[in-house]
């Protein structure tokens, strides 16, 4: 199981897949870079990752060590990648390659020691088994980061980010708050314009920000991030949410 992080940090989890917890994650990591600080981004599992000539790579850890102008080799930041896109356990298993607890504590340990804060993506949603006895909400309560949870906009969300909220509230696991992501901004129907309010109304949780959809560019650059989604970022005080001290 995964330890806890020994340094300021937050986790970045999402109420389904494909939510865009990467691209959330990558932009918060981009912005304590900005700030200067020494940033460690971390995706401690990987699946449906692609073979290349140097074995199996995770797209979403090359994402976010371009965000975070990485000083750390892909290993360190994706430690256990799978080929198959299916929740760990199932796809460790089809593999015949448990899942190695140790790699990941022993690569959060090697950035940590160099590092002023950790931002960590989650895979899936909270309850994807990552072992036979494991979820990534167990992971994520041994951490004891406090959670970033990305929404969608659309109808059905308030139900599964409350049930998100639920989750982490049972195991006491500190939330920073929500971000909504890929917001229709030019064309937003009545669900997404009444959905914000209602999460933070009935799930009684900060609504952080709200990021536009914009297309994302496919291929890795020093910049991948469009400028719109960093903005309507930055304004968050992330140093606060993460628990770093300000300086004296």
């Amino acid at each position: 199981m995964i330890h806890p992080i020994s340094i300021p940090g937050l986790f970045v989890t999402a109420i389904d897949t494909e939510v865009g917890k990467t691209v959330v994650a990558g932009a918060i990591a981009n912005y304590f870079l900005r700030q200067g600080a020494r940033i460690a981004v971390s995706k401690p599992v990987a699946t449906g990752c692609v073979s290349r000539r140097e074995g199996l790579v995770s797209e979403d850890a090359e994402f976010l060590a371009s965000c975070a102008d990485a000083r750390f080799p892909l290993d360190l930041i994706c430690p256990q990648r799978y080929a198959e896109p299916l929740a760990p356990a199932i796809a460790a298993e089809r593999a015949k390659q448990p899942l190695d607890w140790d790699a990941i504590n022993r690569s959060i340990k090697i950035m940590s020691a160099d590092s002023d804060i950790m931002i960590i993506e989650g895979i899936g949603g909270l309850l994807v088994p990552m072992d036979a006895t494991h979820t990534f909400l167990d992971a994520a309560a041994n951490m004891k980061s406090p959670a970033v949870i990305v929404a969608r906009p659309a109808l059905g969300t308030i139900n599964h980010t409350l049930l998100t909220l639920s989750a982490l509230r049972s195991r006491n696991i500190p939330i920073a708050g929500v971000v909504i992501n890929r917001y229709p901004t030019d064309t937003p129907g009545l669900a997404e314009e009444t959905n914000p309010r209602a999460i933070e109304k009935y799930g009684k949780v900060p609504m952080l920000a709200i990021v536009p959809d914009t297309p994302i560019p496919k291929a890795i650059s020093p910049h991948p991030i469009p400028a719109a989604i960093l903005d309507s970022l930055r304004l968050v005080d992330w140093p606060r949410l993460a628990g770093m001290r300000a300086e004296e």
